[in-house]
């Protein structure tokens, strides 16, 4: 069998880490040579190249002062450092020969399901991009309206803010004494848990058997009861299509009621103009 190849200790990480930084820094300073050259060429204005090379000099200079404080030193070494543990733990598993049975065992159990979902997705799918479409004139109304809620939950929310800001020690002291009482009860609740785990179990070993036979005993019911229900869903339908018309007839005259509700009261509100004056002229 053959060997899995040692991945790189912490040191080799760390100097690869160095290398690959200093690689950055003269890629960078080629960046920069050939900004300068674009902005020298492409915008002759006098000062706008030397401004733009000022910016970049300085937004540089304050990134390489920023990654070589203690706190981004620190975050680069933990990175580093968990990056090291996955690939020692993590990587020899997907190779490992115990794990090619679990591989093996997830691969056939899941592509019948997957194979069996599919036709269920396509169509589930297809339906809600029709519903989609449908439902897109409303869609820049529910957007205003969404607008509408944030814009009036931000003083809301900036308040809240504030008045929790100035009611910082009182939340220390919540948190405190939250702590305390909740850290002593840990230990007990995890034997708690496990003794409800052990005891859920056996209750659900215990029950699966009867529910195994009730399963049997209703799939039976259910296909002696199949034509009977079938024939009384082609009666609901049937009542419902007969119904049909009487309900669209009872929508059209709701929307005509509303439509002159509507026009009366926008005449109420908004009335016309006044009239202008009619002179007749009648001859002698």
């Amino acid at each position: 069998m053959a060997t899995i190849p040692s991945l790189p200790g912490r040191a080799d990480v760390l100097r690869m880490a160095r290398s690959t930084t200093d690689i950055t820094g003269q890629l960078l300073d080629t960046a920069q040579n050939l900004t300068r050259i674009a902005v020298n060429t492409l915008d002759p204005r006098e000062g706008s190249a030397p401004e733009l090379l000022r910016v970049l000099r300085r937004t540089t200079a304050e990134l390489a002062e920023a990654s070589a404080a203690p706190g981004a030193q620190e975050a680069f070494y933990r990175v580093v450092e968990t990056l090291t543990r996955l690939g020692t733990s993590g990587a020899p598993l997907a190779v490992h020969p115990v794990a090619e049975p679990l591989l093996t065992a997830l691969r056939d159990s899941l592509l019948p399901l997957l194979d069996a979902v599919e036709p269920a997705v396509e169509e589930f799918a297809a339906a809600l991009r029709e519903l989609t479409e449908a439902l897109s004139p409303l869609l820049p109304a529910a957007a205003g309206g969404a607008a509408g809620v944030l814009l009036a939950l931000t003083p809301l929310l900036r308040t809240s803010a504030e008045a929790l800001r100035d009611s910082a020690p009182e939340l220390h002291r919540i948190a405190d004494a939250v702590t305390s009482v909740v850290a002593p009860l840990l230990p007990l609740q995890m034997a708690l848990a496990e003794r409800v785990t052990t005891a859920g179990a056996g209750v659900v070993r215990a029950a699966l058997p009867p529910l195994a036979d009730l399963t049997e005993a209703a799939a039976k019911t259910a296909r002696a009861a199949g034509p009977a229900l079938i024939a009384a869903e082609e009666l609901a339908v049937t009542g419902f299509e007969h119904l049909q018309p009487l309900m669209l007839a009872s929508a059209a005259g709701a929307g005509r009621v509303a439509r002159a509700t509507a026009v009366r009261v926008s005449a109420a509100v908004s009335p016309a103009a006044d009239r202008g004056v009619v002179v007749a002229v009648t001859p002698a």
